[in-house]
Formats: C-alpha cells, structure tokens, sequence
C-alpha cells in the first residue's frame, strides 16, 4: 500500500494538488498554525485537542483573507452573526480534517526528503524575485513568520508529509482512456431542436384584476410592502488627522527632540555568519562526531563554504555556502547566538556548538559596528512624528471637552462642535444599511440604534472609528419601520396578479399543445395554427446562452428520438412555458490525443468527488468530540 501510494504521489496530479497546497498555507501566513496551549480545546481527534490557541489563529488567519476579499464592505458581512457562525464552523471542519491526515500519515509512515523540502522552498514564488529564488527575500519572508531556517524547513517538511496523504490520495486515482475519451464526447455532444415558447406577455391582455383580489393578496402578504426604517443622523466628526496646529514644529524643537531620543536612533552591531548544520534527530552520537571532523578539517586549512555546500544539513543555506545573511541579537537560538557574537575577526569560526537543531561550527564572514543616523537622515520622520503627537495630543483634549458638553448639552450637539472648532453634520433619511462613513461601522450604527439616542432623544457616548477618530451622534428625524399602505402598492400589486394569471395561462395553453402533439400533431402544425415563432437549434450544446436554462437542462434530459421527434413541455423560471421536439443527437467524434486540459478537469471533478469521500471514511472511523459552536476572539 505504501508502494502505491509513493507512486501516486509522483504523478501529475499529486504535484498540482501538491503545489497548490503549499501555495495555499504560504498565502493564510503559515506562522499563524505554531503553538500550543492548555485552554479549553475546541475539538478532540483520536484524542488529539485542536487548542482554542490555534484555532484563533487560524480564524483570524481566514478574517484577514476575506478582509482582503471584501474591503471596506466586510465590516458590514462581519456584522452578521450567522455568516461568521458558518466562517468559525468552517475553520474548526478545515483543522479536524487536517489533524486527520496529520494522523493517517504518520501511522502509515510517510516522510519527504531533504531534496523534496529544499526543491518547495526554491519553487514557493514568495522566495523569488524575478522568477529566481533570492536568499535574502526568503531569510526576510521566513522571519517576518518569526521563522529561523531549521524551524521553517522541518516546518515545511510536516506540511508537505500531510500533503504527501492528499496527493496520494489524488495520484493514485484514474481514468482509462476509454472513459476519457466518452466523458468529452458526452461533453461536447450537440442536439437538434425545434421549440416554441409561450409567452405570458402575450396572454395579458384581457385579463382582469378586481379590487378584492388586490386586497386579499395585500392582506396576505403584508411582510412584502415594509417600508424600511430610516433614521436622519446628525454628528460631530473629529479626527486627528484633519486638525490644524496652533504653529509649525521649528528646526529647534525637530534638534532637541533627536538629541532627547538619540538612542532610538541606534543601529545594533550586526553580524553576517555561515554555519554548517549536522541534524542530530536519528543519531546525536554520529552527528556530533561528524560535527568534530568538519571542525578538524576546518582548522586543518579546509575551505568552509566548500564544506557547508558538501555536508551542512541546511540545505538551502548550503548552496551559498552555509550564508545565513545578517543576524543581530535575539534573532537566533541561544546557544548559536552567543557563539556568533564571541567570534572575534572575519573568517574565525566557533568550535561546536549543540542547539535544539542540531550541531553548527559558525563562521563570522562580516561585522556592522553599532552606528547612530545622522540627524538629516531622520529629520523628515521627526518633524512629522512631532507634529502627529501634537495633532494626538490636541485630539484627546478636544475628545474630552466635547464628550463633556455633549453630555451636558445632551439635547443638541451645536455646543459640542463648537467647543472644538467642528461642524455638525446631519444625514438624509436613509436605511440602517445606507449610512455614509464613517456611521457605517457596526459601533456607530450600535449606538444610533441604541435606546438613549433613538428613543430618549440623546447624544451618544463618544464612539471611536479609527486610531484617533471619534464621533459623536443624535437622531434628527425617525421614520420606524411600517407597512405601506395600499393605495401606495395598488399598481405593483396588480401587476404581479396580472403576470400571476397569464404564467398560469401560459402553463395551461403549454399543456393543451402538448396534448395535441401526442395526438398526433407536429410542432410545425401547431406553431403555424397558433401563430406561435418555431425557434431551431441545429446543433444545441450544453453550455449555450441564447437558450433558456431550463430548456437546455431538460432537452440533455431526454430519450434520443428514433423515427419521430421526442417532444416535452417546460415551464421556464421568468414564468412562460415551452413545448420542445428533440429532433436527433449527435455524439462527438473524439480523435486523436485529448488536451491535457481537457484530461485534467475530468480527472480532477472524479479526485474531488472521492477526495470528500476519503474525508468522510476517516471521520467515521474517528473519535470525534466537537462542540456545537466554535468561538474566537474578535
């Protein structure tokens, strides 16, 4: 079985599936998945707990994704309880289905190799610049992720052995040629058609629509005619960054906030190093004394990057020659740490030093002294941050005297905006869903909405909006919801009576047609007595547009017609109705090699269907302990 599924794990594929995995964590912030707690798990696997810790992650991991979809609009998704219900559930479905395969791989004993994990590290595109894997972007990527290379690459290689399952588990599915070959010739098979449509618009005129029947369907279906509440907000807006200083920042003051903060503007001593690394993980004898021969060969007059690229275990700073680029302090492990910086002159190297990845020799290849910015360098900065503490600064105290006032004040917020040079702003009427920024935050519209300020009349609190953005809010005018009355929604509601009976109309000529036609008439017959257009499709595939859905859906339905047409009725969804003859079929002539594209979506619609049954089959087996809901915080 194992044999097997190595195999399928090779094929083409297992390698899209593969790659699209690790493009897939690479893009949800692979970081986010470390860590373990001792909270209260929000599932249980086989006796396994998924911590409230990375599922936390992971959820918020998924909110920043749709933030990133959505924009500014998720504010407004978010607000619903029920969506981010479903997004919570999603998130715990997607770790118990991981911890799954984490489970199945590791009992069948899958690895990847040294090889597979430095090859997905040179391929992922966000180690690349210009299509070319560039070390210094992947050593910034990796710590950006709070990553130090050992960490990252054994990291990668759990990933890529849970992903190893998956593709198996795609690779070692297939489709014989045969069935390749049938699936696009039913995909591109044509059908030949005549059909008529009768149309409702058609049978409207004359139909007539009494008071009382406007009346019963108003009276039945109140709910349709609400008018949506509508609220007239007036608020004071006060944002920090739209406040004018009282003066200017002088070059004095920019001089003497630089010497007052000159050690902020300190760059620490940095050290460029190569290590050599020597896993320990199997064998922490045999590693050591590996580590002892390099380090003799090293003092013996051996070139150390010639022997990192030829025996260090970290194979991706092994082709440049164990280069780990610049490091400073409380960057790397300890123990590797301390035996960098005690290092002396370029080119000396350490003895060996032990660490949770095994055993390094360091070698010092560069040293940047510890050096201070020049005050022209940073002057630009420190103007605009002095100015930006003074807008801060002016900003509280504003915040303070209007919340004051408009709590004295509370009936009127004219005292508030002009105690700190603003003006009020009032909205139209408009929906709870309609208001402009900034009210269109869900705190804003909480407090809006809120009894004090809806149904007393008063100024809200001070509501923040943003880093130093507050507003204060009061209702000018409310209109509750109500339903229209029907003098207001007379005509929409005989129209829609009106195109009620003539659908029904439609549907009962349609039905008398039919009738006809299995007596014995032709479509052509009927079309031409009942002044009906006879619309053909000589070669009707299954993805056409300029036919109704409905009818596409049914005429792939039918029976192949023998000597006479196979004739059918349809009612479509705008309400008209169909009488279709299905005249004959013709199945595609399929030579030659299929497109590999063509190849793949098959494949893949058949992996996707048993991939979700694979899924299901270990859920079964599983003792599973999953809570009703999922919480995560906000």
């Amino acid at each position: 079985m194992l044999e097997k599924i190595r195999e399928g794990s090779q094929g083409p594929v297992a390698k899209v599936i593969l790659g699209a995995v690790i493009l897939s964590f690479a893009l949800a912030g692979i970081g986010g998945y470390l860590g373990q707690t001792t909270e209260q798990p929000v599932a249980e696997v086989n006796g396994v707990k998924i911590s409230q810790t990375e599922f936390n992650r992971a959820y918020q991991n998924e909110r920043n994704r749709l933030e990133q979809q959505f924009g500014e609009y998720f504010a407004q998704i978010a607000a619903d309880p029920n969506y981010m219900a479903q997004i919570r559930q999603g998130v715990v479905d997607r770790l118990v289905q991981q911890e799954l395969q984490t489970q199945l791989a590791h009992e069948l004993g899958l690895r990847v190799s040294d090889e597979s994990v430095k090859q997905a590290i040179l391929e992922l595109p966000y180690f690349q610049i210009g299509g070319q894997f560039n070390n210094d972007r992947y050593l910034q990527v990796i710590r950006q992720m709070n990553f130090q290379p050992d960490a990252f690459r054994e990291y990668l290689r759990e990933e890529m052995t849970r992903s190893q399952l998956i593709s198996a588990v795609a690779g070692t599915d297939f489709a014989l040629d045969n069935e390749l070959t049938n699936a696009v010739a039913l995909q591109q098979q044509t059908r030949s058609i005549d059909y008529v449509v009768v149309s409702k618009e058609s049978l409207q005129e004359g139909i007539e629509v009494t008071e009382q029947e406007i009346a019963d369907y108003y009276d039945l279906n109140t709910s349709q005619f609400l008018a949506p509440e509508q609220v007239s907000v007036s608020y004071i807006d006060l944002n920090a960054a739209n406040l004018d200083l009282q003066s200017t920042v002088s070059e004095e003051e920019v001089k003497a906030y630089y010497e007052q903060n000159s050690a902020q503007y300190v760059e620490p001593e940095k050290r460029r190093v190569s290590h050599i690394l020597i896993d320990n993980s199997e064998d922490d004898d045999a590693a050591r004394s590996k580590a002892e021969d390099l380090l003799a060969q090293l003092q013996q007059g051996s070139d150390f990057a010639a022997l990192a690229e030829s025996s260090s275990d970290d194979i991706v700073s092994a082709e440049m020659g164990g280069d780990l680029d610049w490091i400073e302090r409380d960057m790397m492990d300890p123990a590797f740490e301390e035996a960098a910086f005690a290092l002396n002159a370029k080119g000396d190297f350490s003895d060996v030093v032990e660490s949770e990845f095994g055993y390094h020799i360091i070698q010092l290849t560069d040293i940047q002294s510890q050096q201070t910015k020049p005050y022209d360098d940073v002057k630009a900065d420190l103007r605009a941050e002095l100015e930006r503490t003074e807008k801060v600064n002016a900003f509280y105290e504003k915040q303070t005297q209007m919340s004051e006032v408009a709590f004295e004040m509370s009936d009127n917020l004219v005292d508030a905006a002009e105690t700190v040079g603003v003006e009020v702003t009032t909205t139209p009427l408009v929906a709870r869903n309609e208001l402009p920024a900034p009210l269109n935050t869900p705190a804003v519209v909480s407090a809006i909405f809120s009894p004090d300020v809806l149904e007393d009349g008063m100024n809200s609190e001070v509501v923040e909006v943003g880093d130093e953005h507050v507003v204060i809010v009061r209702i000018s005018e409310h209109k509750p919801a109500s339903t229209k009355p029907l003098a207001d929604v007379s005509g929409e509601i005989k129209t829609r009576l009106v195109s009620q009976k003539a659908s029904e109309l439609a549907k009962e000529k349609a039905t008398t047609l039919f009738a006809e036609i299995s007596a014995g008439k032709s479509l052509t017959e009927l079309a031409t007595e009942q002044g009906l257009e006879l619309r053909q499709e000589a070669a009707l595939t299954r993805q056409a547009y300029a036919v109704s859905p409905a009818i596409v859906q049914q005429v792939f339905k039918m029976a192949h017609p023998t000597d006479t047409p196979v004739v059918d009725k349809v009612e479509l969804s705008n309400g008209d109705a169909a009488i279709v003859a299905l005249k004959s079929v013709t199945n595609a002539s399929v030579e030659g090699e299929l497109e590999a594209q063509q190849k793949q979506n098959i494949t893949m619609a058949q992996v996707n269907k048993n991939y979700m049954v694979f899924i299901d089959a270990l859920k079964a087996k599983a003792e599973l302990n999953l809570p009703a809901q999922a919480t995560a915080a906000e």
